[in-house]
């Protein structure tokens, strides 16, 4: 691999500076339009959908935070507001009393599927007309950034 020339560290700052402007501005739609038609964060809606997606309905708390890049704690914080409005609910492993899952209830999965409507529409919006390789290429990157391999 060869060295990064001052021209390609700038511009790779430059890039990650630009990346962490956009993705604060299209958070701030995302909750904004959440929450006003659904009341739920963007955060909310990817926890939610994360659970939506999983087999059963249902991950190990440990496994959600990996897939959310928090912390097993942070999780645990968000799905207590998630489950007093009954979009959630918590499982103990009869096995293993250590572990944890949470679960999406008809409420929560119903509710992901409309706000994904919302989701899709401020997407759409914020990014105008891309052509597919160029959002291939973007979430190739994106992927790599997060440094997850899904």
């Amino acid at each position: 691999m060869s060295e990064p020339t001052p021209h390609t560290d700038t511009l790779t700052t430059e890039f990650c500076l630009r990346f962490a402007r956009a993705w604060a501005t299209l958070s701030r739609r995302l909750d904004s339009s959440l929450g006003s038609h659904h009341g739920i964060s963007f955060a909310d809606y990817q926890l939610l959908l994360q659970l939506q997606r999983a087999p059963g309905g249902r991950l190990r708390r440990v496994d959600l935070a990996e897939r959310l890049g928090l912390t097993a704690s942070g999780v645990t914080r968000s799905l207590l507001p998630l489950e007093k409005i009954g979009l959630v609910t918590r499982q103990s492993d009869p096995r293993d009393a250590r572990v944890g899952y949470a679960s999406i209830t008809d409420t929560g999965s119903e509710l992901v599927t409309n706000a994904t409507v919302v989701v899709d529409n401020v997407s759409r919006n914020a990014l105008g007309g891309p052509a597919r390789a160029q959002l291939e290429a973007a979430s190739s990157l994106m992927v790599q950034l997060a440094g997850v391999s899904h």
